[in-house]
């Protein structure tokens, strides 16, 4: 397959046909001079040794010559390695509830964080299939169209917090709806759409999306996240989540609308726990979708092509010089021959020392990109580096070597090296691509004010780059709600400070009361203290009259019988 690597250089072109009507026109003046001498025919027989068609032939070696160096601007690639693949795989849109209820920790470490973790592992199994992400809680919205680009899908799943939504709930009916018409047009692939959702805040009519999905051919499977018995909802800050009344909130998993929604679709219901058997159970149903073959042609490696381009041109410089205007030249311009050989020569070593020098970059850049595309970042590295030192002003070596780095999550390395790229780089549309680069990793970085930034200066260069359009929108969007976020955290700081000086306040107020009952308490004890005595003392005085009392009754008593006895 060919290529230009610069096709902006081709509009140059354009300078050739120009060319030929300057000719034209110094043909036509030169016409009317000959004519004041007189006849032309005459004119030219007293000029025996002028050529009528050398000139031209001259003209047309100089514009072949300028043409070609124009095409060696735009950089000819030629695809060196092919390969005829028949690919066979499905379509997967994947649906991830992002709700708050998805952050409680039945499931470790967490509700969404396993449910990350499951597609993840979904992403490494695929070879040739098709990935899609819609995020959604009282919303939906896509958060990465469907591509065959895992490495980017990795890279937005990271992202997925609750606060991309402000509008929380579960509508799933929305998620599938969007789901089902975020898959290609190719027919006879098998089509998946797989809901994670824990069920709870169900907000209906998702059954008969599921159900107009099946009679398109879409197959829907639901993963059911937590537990039925219910978890708190952590707020993060040590504490969980309450209602109106003070509260604990506690989420359920609804298994009941969750196989309703699979019976619906045509697909299973998969209950997630703290072990494998959802993973493999999982890679089990979407093994038995149909998958189409599909034949494609692949080109890679491309190999400059400008040294081929080079040779010509000389060659055609060479004719040029050596084909004079006059005939018989080699006795009479002998002189002007050997001049032409030198600056000949001498244009030919330039040429090849130029040559070998960005052979030698480039040779460099190409083993960087069998280094990236096989995973190895870290020697891909290595090799973009030695480019950029064997040219500092080579903009794809630079822009290759800060993906390197971004690949590596070197994010502020990286960032400079495709800041540097975008400076050195002509191309607009390449120099687009590196603020989108950019504005990823700022992205990543929850940094949304420079991602902006990075985002609006790609789109100056690439008016139409929808995806970078659609980070921009998703960027403000977080970048707002990072701002009502800490907006809401200061107020409850603020809040929480206030009640903590009522408590403290409170407290205080309580313990003067304490205080004081305390010492009431004392004074009343003082004060009845002499009466307790006086009451006491009468006490012991009435039981000690009765113990005397019934020794002088228990005296009397024997005394009677011994005289009844004795009588």
């Amino acid at each position: 397959m060919f290529r230009f690597e610069d096709p902006i250089y081709l509009y140059l072109l354009t300078v050739i046909p120009l060319l030929f009507i300057i000719r034209w026109l110094m043909l036509r003046q030169q016409k009317r001079r000959l004519r004041k001498f007189g006849d032309p025919d005459l004119v030219r027989q007293l000029m025996p040794d002028v050529s009528r068609f050398r000139p031209a032939v001259k003209f047309w070696l100089l514009s072949g010559a300028l043409a070609l160096l124009i095409i060696m601007l735009a950089r000819p690639q030629m695809g060196t390695k092919i390969s005829h693949e028949k690919r066979t795989g499905i379509e997967t849109i994947i649906c991830m509830d992002v709700s708050n209820s998805m952050l409680a920790e039945d499931v470790a470490p967490s509700r969404l964080d396993r449910s990350k973790l499951m597609v993840e592992n979904l992403v490494d199994h695929f070879t040739n299939d098709k990935i899609g992400l819609i995020v959604f809680a009282g919303d939906a919205f896509v958060q990465l169209p469907i591509t065959s680009d895992y490495v980017s899908a990795k890279m937005f799943l990271s992202n997925i917090s609750p606060s991309m939504i402000a509008t929380q709930g579960t509508d799933i009916a929305a998620a599938i709806n969007m789901a089902s018409h975020s898959f290609t047009q190719q027919e006879g692939v098998g089509k998946a759409i797989i809901v994670i959702t824990d069920g709870e805040d169900h907000e209906g009519g998702a059954s008969e999306a599921a159900k107009d999905a099946r009679e398109k051919g879409m197959n829907t499977y639901v993963l059911g996240v937590g537990s039925t018995s219910g978890a708190p909802i952590p707020t993060g800050d040590g504490d969980y989540l309450k209602d109106n009344s003070g509260q604990t909130v506690m989420t359920g998993l609804n298994e009941e609308m969750c196989r309703q929604l699979a019976d619906a679709g045509g697909g299973a219901y998969i209950h997630v726990e703290n072990n494998s058997n959802a993973q493999d159970q999982l890679d089990h149903e979407l093994d038995k979708l149909a998958k189409k073959e599909i034949s494609s042609t692949i080109y890679s490696d491309y190999d400059e092509q400008f040294q081929a381009v080079g040779i010509l041109v000389l060659l055609l410089l060479i004719l040029e010089v050596c084909l004079l205007e006059i005939k018989n030249p080699m006795l009479k311009n002998i002189s002007l021959f050997r001049r032409s050989q030198k600056a000949t020569a001498v244009a030919v070593l330039l040429l090849l020392a130029v040559g070998a020098q960005a052979q030698s970059d480039r040779q460099l850049i190409r083993q960087g990109n069998k280094q990236y595309r096989l995973g190895n970042a870290a020697e891909a590295e290595v090799s973009y580096r030695k480019a950029v030192e064997k040219n500092q002003r080579n903009p794809q070596a630079n822009y290759n070597l800060g993906n390197a780095l971004m690949l590596q999550r070197k994010d502020s390395l990286a960032i400079t090296q495709l800041e540097q790229a975008a400076k050195l780089e002509s191309n607009p549309l390449r120099r687009a691509q590196a603020y989108h680069n950019i504005g990823v990793i700022c992205q990543q970085r929850q940094m949304f004010g420079e991602a902006i930034e990075a985002y609006k200066e790609s789109l100056r260069n690439n008016p139409t780059d929808h995806q970078t359009r659609y980070n921009l929108a998703l960027c403000k969007r977080q970048q707002k709600q990072q701002q009502q976020n800490q907006n809401q955290q200061n107020k409850d700081q603020q809040n929480k400070d206030q009640n903590k000086d009522k408590q403290d306040q409170q407290k205080q107020d309580q313990q003067k009361k304490d205080e004081q009952k305390q010492q009431q308490n004392q004074q009343d004890r003082q004060q009845m203290s002499k009466e307790n005595a006086e009451q006491l003392l009468n006490a012991a005085m009435q039981e000690e009259k009765q113990t005397q009392d019934r020794m002088k009754k228990a005296q009397q008593q024997p005394q009677r019988r011994r005289l009844e006895k004795n009588w």
